[in-house]
């Protein structure tokens, strides 16, 4: 068996584990947050949920790397966006959009078209981002000297607005963290946008190109015009 079709059966065997294992982290990060006065237990549990899930993150990384053939270096190079999901809690949500490009991609007769999923996927991206890049600025801005991010409304507003490239101004993170998960979210958000506006692009190009060349073959398509009865064999001749 070869290292593409190795890796292959990994990735195909370990994609539930690692959506189940986006979504406890999800989950067990925003009641870290949004739940403040934890009891001793359960944010012994939470955290353990949290630990495990990178546990499985970490074990799917490398299971990876020792199936692959190719060089180490050669794996880590074209894998170093695993490898950030992997380091930066940050982006481990980010595992369910390669879940669902998955399942897009096992089921080709009932995938969108390319451009839907694009789509799809950039607004998928875009909420579960927004959404934990709100929790983790929320969580580092909330009792800081001289804060504007003091609720988890105004989180995801500044999220919003951040990831939009818009940047009103009003809330902003005053907390090198905070800066650093910004600077973040703000390189994303010029990434996306791009996307969406070069797949929008595309679609109008395409739908354009489609018209204009359905357009030329309609006068090759219609049917000749009828007589006007004047012809020899019209019945207007003598009997």
């Amino acid at each position: 068996m070869d290292d593409n079709s190795r890796v292959q059966r990994w990735e195909r065997h370990a994609e539930f584990p690692l959506l189940l294992a986006s979504l406890l982290y999800l989950t067990a990060y925003s009641v870290h947050v949004l739940v403040p006065g934890l009891s001793p237990g359960w944010h012994d549990f939470w955290l353990s949920v949290t630990v495990g899930t990178w546990v499985v993150f970490g074990i799917d990384y490398f299971g990876r790397l020792a199936l692959s053939s190719r060089p180490r270096r050669d794996f880590v190079r074209r894998r170093w966006l695993d490898l950030l999901v992997l380091l930066l809690p940050l982006l481990r949500p980010l595992r369910m959009v390669y879940a669902y490009a998955a399942a897009q991609t096992r089921h080709r007769e009932s995938r969108m078209s390319l451009e839907g999923q694009v789509m799809s996927l950039t607004l998928l991206t875009a909420l579960l981002l927004g959404y934990s890049a709100s929790l983790a600025v929320y969580r580092v801005e909330r009792h800081a000297p001289g804060a504007t991010i003091t609720t988890f409304g105004d989180a995801v507003w500044w999220a919003c607005v951040t990831l939009s490239t818009t940047g009103y101004g009003d809330a902003v993170p005053v907390t090198p963290l905070g800066r650093v998960v910004a600077a973040v979210l703000m390189a994303v958000g010029v990434g996306l946008i791009g996307a969406v506006v070069g797949v929008f692009s595309s679609w109008l190009v395409q739908s354009y190109r489609e018209r204009v060349e359905e357009a030329r073959r309609l006068p090759e398509s219609s049917p000749p015009p009828e007589s006007g009865g004047t012809g020899p064999d019209s019945g207007g001749g003598r009997g």
